[in-house]
C-alpha cells in the first residue's frame, strides 16, 4: 500500500524589492586653504572658484532623481555647496549640527603641514579611536554624533532620497561605519572635495553602501526608474 503524497504548498509570491531610504553625503567643494590648514569650524571661510565649480557640478549630476530633502553643516562653504542643488531642487536647505566638522580645538587653523610633524599625528592616521583634539572633540564622538544625527534624516524620509552637504571625516567615519570598518582603519577612505557617497537603507537589512568618494557619472542611476 503506498502512502498518500500531500499536495505541495503553492509557490510564495515573489515580493517587489524595497526601494529603502538613499542618502547621499557630499563633501563641501574645495577652498582657498583645501588641503594646506586645517579649517575645522573657523566661521568665514568660503568656497574657491573650483569649489564652486564643484557645487554646481553636484547638483547637475541628481538631475533625473527625485530628491526629498536637503540637509547641511551650517558652516559656509558647506551651505555655499549645497545652494546650486537648492536652486535647482526648489527645496529649502536645512541646516543640522550634526553634519558639523570635527571640533579640532587647539589644532584649528593650523597648517597641516606643521601638525604631521607632531608625533600626535601618527595617532590621528593609524589609531584615531584614541585620539582626542586637544580642547576638542574625539573621533569617537564625531563618529558618533553623524551617526546619530543621519538616523532621524532617514526615518523622517523613508523610501525617499535625502542629500547631506558635509565634510571629509564625519563622511569617512560614516561610511566607515556603514561598511562595519573599524574607526581605527577610517583614513584608509577617502572623500574628495565635491564627492559624493550613497548609504541605502532598508528597514531590518544592514546599510548598503553604493558609492564612494565619486567626483563624475550622473546619481540618477541610483534608483530604479
Amino acid at each position: 500500500m503506498t502512502a498518500s503524497t500531500a499536495p505541495a504548498p503553492p509557490a510564495p509570491a515573489t515580493s517587489p524589492e524595497r526601494q529603502g531610504t538613499l542618502l547621499l553625503l557630499v563633501r563641501h567643494g574645495e577652498t582657498p586653504t583645501t588641503g594646506m590648514v586645517l579649517p575645522g569650524r573657523a566661521p568665514r571661510l568660503h568656497l574657491s572658484d573650483r569649489g564652486r565649480a564643484q557645487a554646481s557640478r553636484v547638483s547637475e549630476r541628481l538631475a533625473g532623481l527625485s530628491v526629498d530633502a536637503l540637509y547641511s553643516s551650517p558652516l559656509e562653504r558647506a551651505c555655499e555647496t549645497a545652494e546650486p542643488t537648492a536652486a535647482r531642487t526648489g527645496l529649502a536647505v536645512a541646516h543640522d549640527d550634526g553634519l558639523l566638522e570635527c571640533d579640532f580645538g587647539e589644532w584649528t587653523g593650523a597648517a597641516i603641514a606643521d601638525l604631521a610633524a607632531l608625533p600626535e599625528w601618527q595617532t590621528v592616521q593609524h589609531s584615531p579611536s584614541a585620539f582626542r583634539f586637544p580642547n576638542g572633540e574625539s573621533f569617537l564622538e564625531m563618529q558618533a554624533r553623524i551617526i546619530g544625527a543621519l538616523e532621524p534624516l532617514r526615518a523622517a524620509h523613508a523610501e525617499g532620497v535625502v542629500v547631506c552637504f558635509s565634510h571629509a571625516d564625519p563622511i569617512k567615519a560614516a561610511v566607515a561605519h556603514a561598511l562595519g570598518t573599524p574607526l581605527d582603519l577610517f583614513q584608509r577612505i577617502v572623500i574628495s572635495p565635491g564627492s559624493v557617497s550613497a548609504i541605502s537603507f532598508v528597514e531590518g537589512q544592514d546599510p548598503a553602501v553604493l558609492m564612494v568618494n565619486s567626483t563624475s557619472e550622473p546619481l540618477s542611476g541610483l534608483r530604479a526608474s
